[in-house]
């Protein structure tokens, strides 16, 4: 059975003397009296608050107990905030929801605990490195539509990083949105499906270039399962080595798909005119050896994953959030959302 543990801000009534100066980084203080706090939270309801001057650079400054800050709300009641919203309870059921704990919290200052988290974690990303980068693209209900996103999702700690409002078909806008994003990170490995427009950004920015199994197995199954309905007879052998090159993923894969390419007649028919299904066999076997080191690249790699599936996970949280809350209203609230219910932890 699994167990869920969560790591929420201790909040204590009574704080110790400090130990250094925020401005000069002394440590010899004088205290200069202290009051009382009324704070908002399921279990503490009042804290003391101290206030000290610094003996070396004179500054005065107050001191909370842990768990308090200038905030009405403790770190503690914002983050349980922040996380049943995260699980998918509305604004209007985390009212109800701290009403049980007799704690008054109204939505405006829910959704602010949200926004604050979100931030949070924005900037506690925005220069983490992150060397293996999945990107995928989307369709997400938000500002009265469908719109058109590229999640980028570090596939190392399973984190969401960007979006972009971008089409992932368009290889100019993929490139200009990806490269800040490749500099500032440090990234040199993308995860993607085996979309042409990921190739060119791939080469373009000398980025490797992981194609994700999943997306490669199940086009290529459906185009030969439909290609043997109308193959000649004595090519069908071909479609059944072709899975097994697949499944096998040897490194001399290529040299032996590109000795089968050789292997069927040449193309004869017009370029206005559709394909035989014989050299619709044989451009797919050119397609798969041009493109098979970048289906290996787990191969000798190992922080490297085989598949996209970490990016699916957090696209497929973000759009569900977006259902519950009938769609996103702006681009700032995508991203934040993306942030707080794609990381799947709080």
């Amino acid at each position: 059975m699994s167990i869920v543990i969560l790591k929420l801000p201790e909040v204590k009534e009574e704080v110790g003397r400090p130990s250094r100066c925020p401005v000069c980084k002394g440590g010899t203080f004088q205290r200069w009296g202290g009051q009382e706090k009324r704070v908002r939270d399921p279990y503490v309801k009042q804290v003391v608050v101290y206030r000290y001057r610094c003996c070396a650079c004179r500054h005065t400054f107050r001191h909370y107990p842990e768990g308090v800050d200038q905030a009405q709300q403790t770190q503690r009641l914002r983050r349980l905030a922040a996380l049943s919203w995260m699980l998918g309870l509305s604004y209007r059921g985390l009212v109800g929801l701290f009403e049980v704990f007799r704690t008054d919290l109204s939505r405006m200052s829910a959704w602010r605990d949200v926004q604050e988290w979100a931030e949070h974690l924005r900037k506690q990303r925005k220069w983490r490195p992150v060397r293996v980068l999945g990107l995928d693209g989307a369709y997400v209900r938000g500002w009265g539509e469908q719109q058109k996103v590229l999640v980028a999702v570090d596939l190392g700690a399973g984190q969401p990083v960007s979006i972009g409002y971008v089409d992932e078909h368009d290889p100019q806008a993929v490139k200009r949105w990806l490269e800040p994003l490749v500099k500032q990170l440090g990234v040199s490995v993308i995860v993607t499906d085996d979309l042409f427009a990921y190739h060119v950004v791939a080469e373009k920015l000398a980025l490797e270039h992981q194609v994700c199994q999943f997306h490669v197995r199940r086009w290529v199954g459906k185009t030969l399962h439909a290609l043997r309905e109308t193959l000649p007879e004595e090519w069908c052998g071909v479609i059944d080595e072709v899975k097994q090159i697949l499944k096998d993923l040897a490194p001399e894969g290529s040299r032996r798909l590109l000795e089968l390419y050789r292997q069927l007649p040449a193309k004869q028919t017009q370029s206005d005119q559709p394909l035989t299904p014989v050299e619709q066999l044989r451009s797919l076997l050119i397609r798969l050896s041009e493109h098979w080191a970048q289906f290996r690249v787990f191969d000798w790699q190992t922080d490297v994953p085989w598949t996209n599936n970490g990016s699916e996970q957090v696209i497929g949280r973000m759009k569900m959030r977006s259902r519950t809350v009938r769609g996103y209203k702006s681009k700032d609230g995508m991203l934040n959302a993306l942030m707080v219910t794609g990381s799947g932890v709080c």
